[in-house]
């Protein structure tokens, strides 16, 4: 199944660059640290990311999206690349869901394609005169390869302050299943909150966020992340 999920991502891309050159998009992104759920990947280093997409009309899209990674010196990591397939769809005039299925894969170390792992995910989102509300969740039933159940519940809201100036504040809770194969800092969830900046200038978009963890370990202490990013239609 893992490998049918990489399969279609990667086919469906293929094809519909050349089918329909309009609805491909690839976005090249820096950023100061790369953070998961408040986690660095990256030991607290800069990463650079990029991906590509494919969005249908009728709300269906695909994708694939890569980062430098870093797990530390025992380990050779070096980059992840992740798969999506998904589909928006717009219940009534002010919400929305946003279903799909991921698959993260790692690579650079003899061991990284042991850390596979897939993700499926919901995401609605409410909006209204005070902006835009989220209720997101997913969840993995192999995290890391460890065929550990794992899951993440998210809120979060996103507001206008000024034209083309966005806050978005968010809050959520990573949660272990089986402790035994996959804890976090000795325990089996953690809190991850998120205050971010977003705007765009010059066809660049740029985004600032400072976030904190409950967990009290080096890579996921407070910080602040700073990330600049340009997408181009191709």
């Amino acid at each position: 199944m893992n490998k049918s999920i990489i399969a279609l991502a990667t086919s469906f891309l293929l094809a519909t660059s050349s089918a329909a050159l309009a609805d491909v998009s690839a976005t090249v992104n820096l950023t100061s640290d790369y953070t998961f759920n408040g986690v660095s990947q990256t030991g607290n280093d800069p990463a650079l990311q990029a991906s590509l997409d494919y969005a249908g009309a009728d709300g269906f899209y695909t994708g694939a999206w890569a980062s430098t990674v870093d797990f530390g010196n025992a380990d050779d990591t070096n980059a992840e690349l992740d798969v999506y397939v998904g589909n928006y769809f717009q219940l009534d005039e002010k919400t929305g869901l946003d279903a799909g299925i991921a698959y993260y894969t790692y690579h650079g170390d003899s061991a990284s394609d042991t850390y596979n792992y897939p993700e499926a995910y919901a995401k609605f989102n409410y909006t209204s005169s005070l902006g835009n509300t989220e209720l997101n969740f997913w969840y993995s039933w192999d995290y890391f390869g460890l065929d550990a159940g794992h899951y993440i519940t998210m809120v979060a809201h996103t507001f206008e302050v000024a034209p083309g100036h966005n806050i978005r504040a968010s809050f959520d809770r990573s949660t272990s299943s089986d402790v035994n194969e996959w804890s976090w800092n000795g325990n089996d969830a953690y809190n991850h909150a998120r205050v971010e900046y977003m705007t765009s200038y010059e066809g660049f978009d740029f985004n600032l966020a400072l976030e904190d963890t409950n967990m009290n370990i080096d890579s996921a202490d407070s910080r602040i992340v700073f990330s600049v990013s340009r997408t181009f239609g191709l």
